[in-house]
Parts: C-alpha cells; sequence; structure tokens
C-alpha cells in the first residue's frame, strides 16, 4: 500500500497535513488581509496535504486549507493549489473500481446506478468554467468577527469543470410529477455515529438546470481526491456547500430534506440579501436556505504595503463575479469612493466564472494610496460599501481596497 492511501485510510481523512520546515508559518502580510483576529493569524501555517501544495490551514480536522491570495493571478486556479473544505473528518479514499453513483428516491420510477465509466459513455460530456466558493469566504474580515472559520479571501477556486449534465442523467430514473427536491450524499462521514451527515439538496429546477453537473474532472485532469475524487456536484452560481464530493447517491424525494445541514446550517435571516435565486421548500417564516452567489470583486495585485516610486505607474489587477448574472463593469477609486474610474475589462468567458480587469493608478505625489474596487453586474446589482451582519458570517462581499507607499 502507498505511503498516501496509508495515510488516508489510517487517518480517515484527519488530514493533519505535511507541514513546511521551520519559519514557514504565514505573517501577516503572507495571510492577508490583516484584520483577521490575531489569533488567527499567529495560528495559520502553510501546510501540504498530500497531492496539494503548500495552502493556507485553517483547520486540520476537519481539513480546512485556504489558497494564498497570489494563486489568483491565473484564470484557473490549478489544481493542486485549489482550496480545500470539508465539514465532516472521515474522508476515505474512493476506490473507482468499487464506485457507483446511485440514483433513487421515492419521486423516481426507475432506480439505476452508474459507474464512472458508464457515466462517459451513456451521458454528452461537457465543459463548463465556473467560480466555487464558499459562502463563508472573508468571514475573518467581518466586525465583531462572527463564529466559524476564520477565512480570509482564498476560501475560493476557479476551474474549467467536466462532466455530465444532472438533468440528463435523472431523465433516465423517470421523474414522478410531485418531485420536489434531488438529494446528494457523499463517502465522508462523521468520526462519531452522533454526527449528522453532511447531506443536500437542490430545488427541481436548479437540479434540472442544463449548468448543474455531476463533474469528474477539473483543469483537464480527474478531481484530486480533496475536492471529490471520482465525481461531485457543480452547481454554477450558487455557494459551494452545494457543490458535495465524493458523490454516491442522488435521490428525487417528494417532500424538503430534514437535515442539519439544510434546516440548521447555512441559512439567512430572511430578505436580508436580495437574490433572484429561492428555493422554496426550504424557507420559513423567519430564515431561508443560501443560495447564489453576490457580486463581488478582489485584489489580487498589488499586495498590501507594496512600496512605488514617484511616477511609476502602479497596475492593479483582480478578478469580479457574480450569480450568473455576468459582471458588467469594475470600477476604481484612489479617493476614498469620493469619484470612480472604470478598469479595464479582460474578455468574458463565461456567466459563472470570474472575469479579470485592470487599472493603471498615476501619481506623483508621495506618500500611502488607497485603491478601492467595486463591481456592478448586468442586473444593476453593485458591491455593498460595508459588509452586510449576519449571526454566520456568510456573503461577505464589501468593496475590497489596498493600500500601497509611494516614496
Amino acid at each position: 500500500m502507498s505511503g498516501r492511501r496509508q495515510f488516508l485510510k489510517t487517518l480517515a481523512g484527519a488530514a493533519g497535513g505535511a507541514l513546511l520546515p521551520a519559519g514557514a508559518w504565514c505573517s501577516e502580510s503572507r495571510v492577508r488581509p490583516a484584520t483577521l483576529p490575531a489569533g488567527t493569524v499567529d495560528s495559520a501555517v502553510m501546510a501540504a496535504l498530500p497531492g496539494k501544495q503548500a495552502l493556507i490551514k485553517r483547520t486540520y480536522r476537519p481539513p480546512n486549507y485556504e489558497t494564498p491570495l497570489a494563486e489568483f493571478q491565473v484564470f484557473y486556479t490549478p489544481n493542486d493549489r485549489f482550496f480545500v473544505r470539508y465539514h465532516l473528518s472521515a474522508i476515505p479514499e474512493v476506490d473507482l473500481a468499487q464506485w457507483q453513483l446511485k440514483i433513487g428516491g421515492d419521486a423516481v420510477a426507475k432506480p439505476m446506478a452508474f459507474t464512472l465509466a458508464e457515466l462517459r459513455r451513456n451521458f454528452e460530456v461537457i465543459e463548463l468554467p465556473a467560480l466555487c466558493l464558499c459562502a463563508g469566504n472573508r468571514r475573518g474580515l467581518f466586525q465583531p468577527h462572527s463564529p466559524g472559520i476564520q477565512w480570509g479571501q482564498g476560501a475560493m477556486g476557479n476551474a474549467l469543470w467536466q462532466g455530465v449534465r444532472l438533468r440528463d442523467v435523472l431523465a433516465r430514473a423517470s421523474l414522478a410529477k410531485d418531485a420536489l427536491e434531488v438529494t446528494f450524499e457523499g463517502a465522508d462521514s462523521g468520526v462519531f455515529p452522533s454526527t449528522p451527515d453532511f447531506s443536500k439538496s437542490l430545488p427541481l429546477a436548479k437540479a434540472l438546470d442544463e449548468n448543474t453537473l455531476i463533474a469528474f474532472a477539473m483543469n483537464g485532469e480527474p478531481l484530486p481526491h480533496w475536492n471529490g475524487f471520482p465525481a461531485r456536484l457543480v452547481v454554477p452560481g450558487w455557494a459551494a456547500s452545494y457543490w458535495l464530493k465524493h458523490l454516491t447517491g442522488i435521490n428525487v424525494v417528494s417532500r424538503p430534506l430534514d437535515s442539519f445541514w439544510m434546516k440548521s446550517a447555512y441559512r439567512l435571516p430572511k430578505g436580508l440579501f436580495v437574490t433572484d435565486a429561492r428555493f422554496p421548500s426550504q424557507e420559513t417564516d423567519t430564515t431561508a436556505a443560501i443560495t447564489e452567489l453576490l457580486v463581488n470583486s478582489l485584489i489580487v495585485s498589488p499586495e498590501e504595503g507594496q512600496g512605488f516610486r514617484p511616477g511609476q505607474p502602479i497596475e492593479v489587477k483582480g478578478m469580479a463575479w457574480d450569480g450568473g448574472q455576468g459582471i458588467e463593469r469594475v470600477d476604481v477609486s484612489t479617493d476614498g469612493g469620493a469619484t470612480w474610474q472604470a478598469a479595464t475589462m479582460e474578455p468574458d468567458r463565461g456567466r459563472f466564472t470570474w472575469r479579470p480587469w485592470s487599472y493603471l493608478v498615476r501619481t506623483a505625489r508621495t506618500g500611502d494610496v488607497t485603491v478601492k474596487v467595486r463591481a456592478t453586474n448586468r442586473a444593476g446589482q453593485v458591491q455593498a460599501s460595508e459588509p452586510v451582519a449576519n449571526p454566520a458570517g456568510y456573503h461577505h462581499n464589501a468593496v475590497q481596497s489596498v493600500t500601497v507607499h509611494v516614496g
């Protein structure tokens, strides 16, 4: 048995991670932004899981590792630098020879199962660029801080996903007229029997959307173990909690899924955020399930505190995204938001992927220069000027800034 397989099977996914040599602790600038709680900054280490380059460790068990900001300078996030997010600690290495994806539920007429080879052979294989983003990304920036993993800006990654449409697979099972939701199960589990399985559901309309995929490859390679091998759900435009990894079962049901991860977790006060996507069967009088991503942007370069000479052009670059309307424009301010100028947009490569932008700042004066960036999508939705407080620290999409020094 290989060392990697022995590691995974012995620890059942505890994933302590291979720490780098002494001195590899993340400084505040490396973990950027420095507004994370001091304890979170001090405890962050650059650690490498098997098959991954060094990422920013947020928790060991379950494994939650953040992509460093510098890795977002390329359009597609490399597989070995793609962030890792788990809710449960027992993560078995799936034996592909034994793996099947089972389709069932009380709202299908013909339960069935598929191997990976059968999925590839029996259905149209498509590719789709899409951003996978944790709903808690930037949680560490909330003031006061919200409970949960204190993510910086790297609980996300952009990839070219390859797979088959979920709706094509479900059609083979003959859906009943009373089908309401589609539920998903994965191979990971809790260490204790009392730990609720990580199960999620989608409203039938989203499950049948042509862009919702059962994916088995990303960026031209099979899914890495830590990102869902052998198959995962890809739900473009929606929060990553729905992108269930290590898929084992899909069930079409006539009643709302009553699971901890739907009824208690990943919920928001009803009406707090305005989005086009609703999940009516999972709404109550006071709360609603998180669905689509909000319009947002990220400054990738320059780095916080970076120095420039007077008159030296400062090229500001980054990415912008939303839940699927598409990014219309990005504006930049260097005077505290009093005035805004349009950034240069790169070609749009798909409504579910991010869109690169750039802006050249020229200044002859010395001192600190703060650059603010905000995105607007094609529906006219604009990034919030301040983060919208909520109990679990979700949907942080406030305008970001970076301060550099000229002198």
